[in-house]
């Protein structure tokens, strides 16, 4: 005789796995990645003249104006250039 029940747990047991799975990217990948943002806007808004900065293009410069969306930077002696504040890597140097 063939038994009649059949094994009820097998998806919830899958869908358990998957949800597990996203917990652990969320918090090993999503989650410090979003701090390292919030942390990057927040030395962003606190910039000012004459702090040098670092741009995601790798370029060096010291900030000589602050606009409502971007900064002048002072790149080399008579060379200013507008650079978004969203390309702003790193702020290498505070000023005095």
């Amino acid at each position: 005789m063939a038994q009649g029940g059949t094994e009820g747990g097998g998806f919830g047991m899958v869908i358990l796995i998957w949800g597990l799975i996203f917990a652990a990217m969320w918090f090993l990948i999503v989650a410090p990645h979003r701090k390292r943002q919030k942390d990057l806007q927040t030395m962003i808004s606190k910039v000012v003249s004459g702090d040098e900065v670092l741009t995601a293009g790798g370029i060096y410069g010291v900030v000589t104006n602050v606009k409502d969306d971007r900064f002048v930077l002072k790149i080399a002696d008579n060379t200013k250039v507008e650079v978004s504040k969203s390309f702003i890597q790193s702020v290498e140097k505070k000023s005095s």
